[in-house]
């Protein structure tokens, strides 16, 4: 994987403040030093005439890389007062300083470099040219490498506090079982890896030229894209191209496209927002977080793969149910969507939901042993016929149960319980209220209404207003009130669902 990153800018020159109370101190230091060069790096000065003044001048400024100061300014000992400031209060241990004297009496040279963290000790007539390059040289390299020093040490703290972030983040998004969880899960880590605030996931669509699709499926959101109800701007889609076609990262202007490959084949690309660069450091951490979610990325995509098999296998046997009743062959999707409706509305885990929407197409899988005399008969059924009738449920339980697999076990529960009643008035066990599953509670109430709306071979499709009236005629008798109240208050979704799923 390679990251890209903007060009390193220009170093700055060498931040120098110059402390002395004599105004012509400060233009001879400047004009002596005009064409010193460390390292390609010219001098900047900073001037202040007081110790007061100093200690302001230090208290604001960053990046100081050598003081020259004055020790008698105002009192005798201005200039050791700022060290001592410097070093104990303030905490800088790292600009260097070279004290000046005109009077060196006042404070002798081992007294000072001794009890005053001092780098350098001058007397001014002893700075000569010569004399004040070699000495700004040696304090510009003393700071040079204590600050190189100072900056490893920091990026191993960064690093170490950037990886207990990883494991933290790690063990979060183990804990996802569904993919788009997982995604967001992921995502979320990201930013908060990075510290950033936008950012999004997408993946890299399977046969999306055999469906015709928009080659990539978004998975994760976090702030404002340039996207709007998942279709990308043409700028954006460019740049994921590029990384899908050369199968790596790049940084183009603010924004980072990762390019992360599975061994599913389903590679998933990162877009991250208002970054100016990736640091070697961040790409680091990025890489050991990414790979070390790939396994469990890969492993949602399998369950996921297998969960939609199953959901496509049941939705399948659903419709060959259906088709031998002369039924739209609609009906099963659109109570399968009217169930996923009425479950997030009663507040039911997204886990939960989605188990009840993959299984309840197979609600009257047990209608495949009724003979056609019954199951086709225009007319009203007679006693006879109606008891092979109420067979299938039986059936259907007989076909699914024994599967330790949720979404069988939840179609077997549903084909076995969607005719019971809420007043236990139903079959084929009679059970009453709660002793009914919610799944085949949520099934019958989006059964009885999806019956209703269309037209069956024993009837014509029902007017809207009949059809919420009888809904509320067989609230806690036939149907439980929740489940009947939730999908009246919803009843616009309920339609356009209809609508999307038309016979």
């Amino acid at each position: 994987m390679s990251f890209l990153s903007s060009a390193s800018p220009k170093l700055p020159p060498w931040k120098v403040l110059l402390v002395d109370d004599e105004p012509d101190i400060h233009d001879i230091t400047k004009l002596t030093l005009s064409r010193f060069r460390l390292e390609g790096r010219a001098l900047s000065f900073v001037h202040a005439y007081s110790g007061a003044e100093a200690k302001q001048v230090l208290a604001r400024e960053e990046g100081i890389a050598l003081v020259f100061l004055d020790v008698v300014m105002e009192r005798e000992d201005s200039g050791l007062e700022v060290a001592r400031w410097m070093r104990e209060d303030l905490g800088n241990q790292f600009t260097r300083i070279v004290l000046r004297t005109g009077q060196p009496g006042q404070a002798p040279e081992e007294r000072v470099i001794v009890n005053y963290d001092i780098n350098d000790y001058k007397e001014k007539t002893e700075l000569d040219r010569t004399k004040l390059f070699t000495t700004t040289f040696a304090a510009l390299r003393a700071y040079r490498d204590i600050m190189k020093v100072e900056e490893a040490r920091q990026a191993q703290l960064h690093y170490r506090e950037g990886l207990e972030r990883v494991i933290a983040a790690s063990a979060h998004i183990f804990k996802q079982r569904n993919l788009r969880d997982f995604a967001s899960g992921l995502l979320q880590q990201v930013v908060a890896l990075l510290r950033l605030e936008t950012s999004m996931l997408l993946r890299l669509r399977g046969a999306s030229a055999i469906s015709g699709e928009q080659d990539y499926e978004i998975l994760a959101q976090i702030g404002d894209h340039e996207a709007d109800d998942g279709i990308l701007s043409p700028s954006l889609l460019s740049q994921l191209d590029d990384a899908k076609s050369n199968k790596i990262s790049r940084l183009h202007g603010d924004t980072y496209v990762g390019y992360f490959p599975n061994s599913s084949g389903k590679a998933s690309l990162l877009v991250l927002k208002g970054v100016e660069e990736i640091s070697d450091l961040d790409a680091q951490l990025l890489e050991v977080f990414c790979s070390g979610v790939a396994i469990a990325f890969d492993n949602i995509l399998l369950t996921q793969e297998i969960t939609d098999t199953q959901a496509e296998l049941i939705l399948r046997l659903g419709d060959v149910v259906e088709s031998r009743s002369h039924e739209g062959g609609n009906h099963v999707r659109r109570m399968a969507e009217v169930c996923q409706l009425l479950a997030q509305a009663s507040g039911m885990s997204e886990e939960e939901t989605m188990v009840l929407r993959h299984a309840a197409p197979m609600h009257d899988i047990g209608k495949i042993s009724t003979p056609d005399a019954v199951l086709l008969k225009p007319g009203k059924l007679d006693a006879a016929e109606w008891e092979i009738m109420k067979q299938h449920p039986t059936v259907g339980m007989s076909i699914l149960d024994g599967s330790q697999r949720p979404l069988l076990k939840a179609a077997a529960v549903i084909a076995h319980q969607h005719h019971e009643k809420y007043d236990g008035s139903g079959y084929p066990q009679g059970l009453v209220g709660e002793n009914i599953h919610k799944y085949a509670r949520i099934a019958a109430v989006a059964d009885v209404f999806d019956a209703l709306m269309h037209k069956r071979c024993y009837k014509d499709a029902w007017p809207l207003e009949r059809v919420v009236s009888y809904l509320r005629e067989v609230s806690g008798s036939h149907l439980d009130p929740q489940y009947v109240e939730l999908l009246i208050a919803n009843l616009d979704a309920a339609l356009a669902l209809n609508q999307r799923f038309p016979d």
